[in-house]
């Protein structure tokens, strides 16, 4: 086991996206999964039915605690649900100098749910953009992050390279909405682009993708990855995990965060 990473996010009830996502990608990939929690959900397969927001002094406390005894080589953050806890979360990773840190910009469940409030979009971009080692939007936050619709490939270049502009040094931007054979996820950086693409899987066990790419990249920086073979290594692992899915659910099931069968190939 190598690499600690400290995962701040909502927890999903169903166990498929979120901290329970999270720390199961990160144990697959080897790594040492720690949690701070923005958020209770009551959530399945079909939507999330509730939300109950952690108190923002407790939330603090997790997250020193685990930094006090444990130390941390890589965060990711996830649902960060309104101003105020992106405040406390952006004052914590300023006391980790040196740590990269994974964004993801989480809004919309599946099922369509909002996960941060409409008024914390622009504070997410403001605050959180700087600090990040890597930002990784699905198109629809990317939309809303950058102020413009995203509709092509070329789009997706063109929102990727104004949210470096925010500050952020890296944005993986994921393509997996635009409607195309290919799955085609563009890593931008000020030194250029790269492209990763991949046969589309057709099906509708995909929830949780975000959160499982996003820790199984933090998973890889965690553990002294450079960021392009930690995003390649997340992707192939994601892909993995979609093709072997339970099939668990009514609506958007979960992925199978198990299916490591060699994973040296994966390293």
């Amino acid at each position: 086991m190598k690499g600690r990473v400290l995962i701040i996010a909502g927890s999903d009830s169903g166990g498929g996206a979120g901290i329970q996502a999270d720390i199961k990608a990160v144990t697959a990939l080897d790594g040492f999964a720690m949690t701070a929690i923005t958020a209770l959900t009551a959530q399945n397969t079909l939507g999330v039915q509730g939300v109950f927001p952690v108190p923002l002094d407790f939330l603090r406390l997790q997250i020193s605690s685990v930094v006090d005894d444990l130390g941390v080589d890589a965060v990711k953050t996830g649902m960060l649900g309104d101003a105020a806890t992106i405040d406390v979360v952006a004052a914590a990773l300023d006391g980790l100098p040196g740590v990269p840190v994974v964004v993801d910009p989480v809004m919309v469940a599946k099922g369509g749910h909002k996960l941060l409030l409409d008024e914390a979009v622009a504070h997410l971009r403001r605050v959180m953009l700087p600090r990040a080692t890597v930002l990784t939007p699905n198109l629809p936050e990317a939309e809303l992050l950058a102020g413009m619709k995203i509709a092509s490939e070329a789009d997706m270049r063109q929102a990727a390279h104004l949210l470096l502009s925010f500050g952020t040094p890296a944005v993986l931007l994921k393509g997996g909405h635009l409607d195309s054979p290919d799955v085609v996820d563009l890593l931008v950086t000020a030194e250029g682009v790269q492209e990763f693409r991949s046969a589309r899987l057709h099906t509708r066990h995909t929830h949780g993708t975000g959160c499982t790419l996003a820790s199984a990249i933090a998973a890889g920086l965690a553990q002294g990855m450079a960021l392009a073979a930690a995003v390649d290594r997340a992707r192939r692992y994601v892909h993995r995990a979609i093709t072997s899915a339970p099939g668990y659910g009514g609506g958007h099931g979960p992925l199978d965060h198990a299916n490591t069968v060699d994973l040296s190939r994966l390293g």
